[in-house]
């Protein structure tokens, strides 16, 4: 099935390039140019994804997901800026995207994350991947939840991976170690969160807002 995406960019030369390089692979339904246009457009087409530029005349990429959620659209957002300031890139994520890449991206690249957002994975530009993970981790560690004081640094990453629904086998290439070493954390922190699933991980993780 092919993959659907509306682009959002202020600049129509922007928009342009990236659905020339887009559209071999993805059909592109609409394009916007300011939060109002996006959320339109995207309302109105629900697409796969939407691939958007993080600072718009009328505001950012975060309003334009807060907008449409808060129309129930489930579309995925890839967030496509000049930008590679840490605070752009933990503010778009923390609204809800699923990845973050810069425009220095090269055609074939761009393709590849939107199919892997498409997907359900999480997609970065290398360098950017870092302000994330702090991000994260920072809340992870807050000393507010006893709960998850008791779980180790490591059994942390791999707990709120789990919770995002990756296989084991993705948590262990994510964080370059084996599977077996994934599956043992796993055992532990459902042990010392007393749960029996990781579908009561995933509830508990969410409830926390930490994946």
């Amino acid at each position: 099935m092919t993959i659907t995406v509306v682009l959002v960019d202020d600049h129509a030369l922007v928009r342009s390039g990236v659905r020339g390089e887009l559209e071999e692979a993805v059909t592109v339904v609409a394009e916007a140019a300011s939060v109002g246009e996006a959320i339109s457009e995207i309302v109105r087409h629900k697409p796969d994804v939407v691939v958007c530029d993080v600072h718009l005349p009328d505001g950012t990429a975060a309003d334009v997901i807060a907008g449409v959620t808060n129309q129930g659209v489930t579309s995925k957002f890839l967030a496509l800026s000049v930008s590679d300031a840490a605070e752009d890139v933990i503010q778009v994520i923390r609204s809800g995207a699923r990845g973050y890449v810069t425009k220095a991206i090269g055609g074939d690249d761009l393709i590849d994350a939107v199919k892997r957002i498409n997907g359900g994975d999480a997609v970065f530009s290398p360098r950017l991947a870092g302000f994330v993970l702090d991000a994260f981790s920072a809340d992870i560690s807050s000393p507010s939840d006893p709960e998850l004081d008791q779980l180790t640094a490591r059994e942390q990453e791999v707990m709120r991976l789990l919770a995002r629904g990756y296989a084991y086998k993705e948590v262990a290439r994510r964080l370059t170690i084996s599977i077996k070493t994934v599956e043992t954390h796993a055992s532990s922190v459902l042990r010392k969160l007393q749960l029996s699933n990781r579908n009561e991980l995933a509830l508990w993780a969410a409830n926390r807002r930490i994946v």
